[in-house]
């Protein structure tokens, strides 16, 4: 006699489908939505890192260059080295400036 096979009998390799459905719903989802939040996240905090090592450096620029003109440059004579950096703190200034984009008037505001 022929054994016939119930269909309301679980087969064999159903769980193992299911964890290979399983599995597959994980790596999309991880490919899909983690991965580009992880690489979002890292861009911010290594932006937010370099943006505030960029300031520290350039602090510690600004006060090394005022230290040395006014002890070796202009013998204690700060108003000079205060004149020297202000010039040319004002002239990176202005070309920022001058580099800018302009907005269209869309406010009627000038």
């Amino acid at each position: 006699m022929a054994s016939k096979k119930n269909p309301l009998q679980i087969s064999d390799d159903l769980p193992s489908r299911a964890v290979d459905f399983i599995d597959l719903v994980v790596n999309t989802i991880n490919d899909r939505v983690i991965r580009p939040i992880i690489l979002v996240g890292r861009t911010i905090v290594f932006g937010i890192l370099i943006a505030v090592l960029v300031g520290v450096v350039a602090v510690v620029i600004s006060v090394a260059a005022l230290r040395l003109l006014d002890v070796y440059a202009f013998a204690h004579h700060v108003w000079v080295s205060y004149l020297i950096l202000g010039v040319a703190f004002s002239a990176v200034g202005l070309f920022a400036w001058s580099k800018r984009s302009l907005r269209s008037n869309k406010g009627g505001r000038t």
